[in-house]
């Protein structure tokens, strides 16, 4: 973690993370720590959100660790969580919602609920979300 200290005519940076000191000018700096935020809105922020997802539309991603492509069936808006949305989706092919070696069981058509970047929050037991989205 860096933090420029601002100051007239000063150059100090301190550093906390171990890496060495930028002996540069604070002015040449911070314009460039001002621009991030949007460098990264530039590179995120084109793609469609979750609202533009209707029915019909294609998309693909991983239902518990195992990889899809699928249709949405539907999709919904929750009004008791903004920015959530419950998605219906029937999947190309079956995937196997179980892990243990000697049992299977297959699911076609999954739910979900995901946030704006197309993840669900509910995770398994080793950390992935539930539910991963992607789409155009």
């Amino acid at each position: 973690m860096w933090l420029v200290v601002e100051a007239a005519n000063s150059t100090s940076t301190i550093h906390l993370d171990g890496h060495p000191d930028y002996t540069g000018n604070a002015d040449e700096i911070t314009p460039r720590v001002r621009t991030l935020p949007n460098t990264l809105h530039a590179a995120v922020g084109n793609r469609a959100g979750p609202e533009q997802l209707t029915p019909g539309a294609r998309v693909t991603g991983a239902y518990l660790g195992q990889p899809f492509s699928a249709r949405i069936v539907g999709v919904q808006a929750l009004t008791s969580a903004p920015g959530s949305y419950r998605v219906s989706l029937d999947l190309d092919e079956a995937v196997d919602v179980v892990t243990f070696d000697s049992f299977s069981s297959f699911r076609k058509r999954v739910n979900g609920v995901i946030g704006k970047e197309g993840v669900s929050r509910e995770r398994t037991s080793n950390g992935r979300p539930q539910l991963e989205l992607s789409w155009s």
